[in-house]
């Protein structure tokens, strides 16, 4: 399935990762939860080379919502080239989404998937205005990668 990539999402980060045996289910493609494992990977890469890695004693992301659509089964030995984008930076929140496409299969997306952002400050559990950085890190008019 070819999906096309609204410009107000700012691409962000990227990576590849082979399908592990391990990450198939009894009926040979990779089980369901193991996308959202594939999300949250690249979701804490990006933020940990950006800077907003969960601090407990400070202030920092925590996923509020996530959701996954299935286009096509990935299997193992597939390579996996995983897009990663952000958009809509509110007072407290951002969102997140990115497809997943084999390497074989440039453009083709077999999955695409993303969840809302919160800015927590964690000492206080409450959510907190986002920091001016961010905001500008995932808003439209920062420069598209």
């Amino acid at each position: 399935m070819r999906i096309e990539i609204p410009e107000y999402k700012k691409w962000v980060h990227e990576m590849r990762f082979k399908v592990r045996w391990g990450d198939m289910d009894a009926m040979g493609h990779v089980n369901n939860a193991m996308y959202f494992r594939y999300l949250e990977t690249a979701r804490i890469d990006w933020m940990v080379e950006a800077g907003m890695a969960p601090a407990p004693g400070g202030q920092g992301p925590v996923i509020v919502n996530a959701f996954c659509n299935f286009h096509q089964q990935l299997a193992y030995p597939d390579e996996v080239l995983l897009k990663m984008y952000a958009s809509d930076p509110g007072r407290t929140t951002f969102e997140t989404w990115a497809t997943m496409e084999r390497v074989s299969e440039p453009g083709v997306i077999c999955a695409a998937g993303g969840g809302t952002v919160i800015w927590v400050d964690f000492p206080r559990q409450k959510a907190v205005e986002l920091p001016g950085w961010v905001r500008e890190m995932v808003g439209a008019d920062a420069s598209p990668g």
